[in-house]
């Protein structure tokens, strides 16, 4: 039997992610680099190697600290619009912008 492994569902931007210690995360938009640490606070569910605490809607007391490694592009877009028959073309794009994160520690209070 596998043991279970100390994991956190945190929500960001609109979006939910499960990470565990070490994970490296892309997180969207611009978290800035020049602060290395960042704390995310919106934690929606903790696990232990022995229970699973569910926020409603938030898990009181439960942190997550990072460590930010820095800022990347994420896959280019292209945006191709065409009208038959009126020489009308317009091709356009862009990359979006991405902060890749690596999860240091998950911490919460330990009451019920």
């Amino acid at each position: 039997m596998v043991k279970d492994m100390k994991y956190a569902v945190f929500s960001h931007a609109g979006k939910q992610y499960k990470v565990s210690e070490g994970d490296e995360v892309l997180l969207p938009g611009s978290l800035g680099s020049d602060p290395k640490d960042l704390e995310l606070s919106q934690i929606l569910l903790v696990s232990d190697e022995e229970k699973v605490k569910i926020g409603t809607p938030l898990v009181t007391g439960a942190k997550i600290a990072c460590e930010i490694l820095g800022e990347e592009k994420g896959k280019k877009i292209e945006v191709f619009k065409y009208k038959a028959k009126s020489r009308y073309r317009k091709h356009t794009g862009h990359r979006s912008l991405y902060t890749r994160v690596r999860v240091q520690k998950i911490t919460h209070s330990s009451k019920d």
